[in-house]
């Protein structure tokens, strides 16, 4: 093959190249404004921007690697993940349905980078390539079949610490009657809203440690649920508190949102406080133990 021949086939892949990524973004450019107007915009879905920078930046970090494991995947198997990912983004996007058409966006970008980079160069990106799927959001319909008995069990979980401390506290279902005053366990305070951030900071810092094992990043992830909910029981009882001894109006002041960034925090120093307890234990474990001359 003459020089002018490869020319032209290289120009001819740089051109498909840059066809591809234009269409990528011509379906990804009004996917996004929907998130961020209907999601990313909402508490519960605050974590979004923050998954879409860190998974760029994440493929970015292994580009030479992506590149030097390139080899093009399999053209039948790769068209037709292409074309049921993109009939996924068709449904959702014609009938708006904000979940299913992120699915369907996010699935599309897979199948075309198993096109081009190939099925070796997308198990050795598994982190990030997973990572992009916390763009979905959560249904509705789970969201509120999740949060209702969470919403119940952190209920009555403050309204007995609150009884065990002699305070005048009811129940009934997610509201409580404090002394002269009704308060209602929203799904924020129910813990699910923050769950999902911590899973996306928790997720971030051990692929940022350089631990993207699997297995162990679904073991801390697992930790993450049960923090989540005692910081968010912490949070109603300092709420109940602050309405019992300040009134309803310091409760539902800045107060309520302070509260919720504070056991936040609270819950992330948790996290890291369990992976350094972890790593600390493999630490001794794996050290060889020196018999004594």
């Amino acid at each position: 093959m003459t020089a002018t021949a490869l020319e032209r086939q290289q120009g001819r892949r740089q051109g498909g190249y840059w066809l591809a990524v234009a269409g990528l973004a011509a379906l990804a450019i009004p996917t996004f404004v929907t998130l961020g107007r209907e999601t990313w915009s909402a508490e519960g879905g605050v974590q979004g921007p923050i998954v879409l920078a860190t998974g760029a930046w994440m493929l970015a970090r292994q580009r030479d690697s992506l590149v030097a494991l390139r080899r093009p995947g399999n053209l039948a198997l790769g068209a037709l993940c292409l074309l049921l990912a993109l009939g996924i983004y068709t449904v959702g996007r014609v009938f708006d349905f904000i979940s299913i058409e992120t699915f369907g966006l996010v699935a599309t970008f897979v199948a075309a980078a198993f096109l081009y980079f190939g099925g070796r160069a997308l198990r050795a990106a598994w982190f990030p390539t997973l990572w992009l799927f916390f763009l979905v959001p959560p249904p509705g319909w789970i969201v509120d079949r999740v949060t209702a008995p969470l919403k119940e069990f952190v209920s009555y979980a403050a309204t007995g610490f609150l009884s065990w401390l002699d305070y005048p506290i009811l129940r009934q279902g997610v509201t409580l009657f404090v002394g002269p005053y009704q308060l209602l366990v929203e799904d924020a305070c129910s813990g699910l809203r923050s769950l999902s951030s911590l899973v996306v900071v928790t997720l971030l810092y051990i692929y940022i440690k350089n631990k993207p094992s699997w297995r162990y990043a679904l073991f801390i992830a697992a930790l993450v649920i049960p923090v989540a909910v005692i910081t968010n029981i912490l949070r109603i009882v300092i709420l109940v508190l602050i309405t019992y001894h300040m009134g309803d109006e310091a409760a539902q002041s800045f107060l309520h949102v302070s509260t919720g960034m504070v056991m936040f925090v609270v819950a992330l120093l948790c996290i890291f406080a369990i992976d350094w307890v972890v790593e600390q234990l493999f630490t001794r474990r794996r050290r060889p133990h020196v018999q004594p001359a």
